[in-house]
């Protein structure tokens, strides 16, 4: 089997954004690969352009990636005020790398990540991985209503 790579990035991942830094810190057109995994892997994050990749990235205070090799196979970020409140977004794991235990590893790497392991409250949206999220202590949540304005 190839070398797994977790790679954290630095805040807004620049490497990633501008120099398609992936394992080792080498170029390998890494945020064209992450684009073809979340179109691949995520019905919800198809057709993100480049542009708006690096703005979703720049603003976000953790990335992580998990590579296999050179192959972009796990993808999570999250955002933070550091003390009160953060969101975990966009967790994707290939569908050829799930059940391996990859996603406890992106998760629970953002978890600990020095930005959001001291905030009170995580918040997390899913559509069909309830029971994923279920095992890592996030809970279903009936006291509040989740509202969305869309543009």
């Amino acid at each position: 089997m190839k070398e797994i790579f977790l790679i954290h990035h630095s805040r807004g991942a620049l490497g990633l954004r501008f120099f398609g830094f992936g394992p080792n810190l080498k170029p390998t057109n890494a945020l064209n690969k992450l684009q073809k995994l979340l179109d691949k892997n995520a019905f919800w994050a198809k057709n993100r352009t480049i542009n708006d990749l690096r703005k979703c990235l720049a603003n976000s205070d953790v990335v992580v990636s998990l590579w296999v090799g050179n192959k972009i196979v796990g993808f999570g970020r999250a955002l933070t005020d550091g003390i009160y409140r953060g969101v975990l977004w966009d967790i994707v794991i290939d569908q050829d790398y799930q059940g391996k235990g990859f996603g406890k590893l992106i998760v629970s790497n953002l978890l600990s990540s020095k930005k959001i392991k001291n905030t009170k409250k995580l918040y997390l949206m899913t559509t069909n991985k309830k029971l994923f999220y279920s095992q890592l202590d996030f809970k279903d949540v009936t006291s509040q209503n989740l509202l969305i304005r869309e543009i």
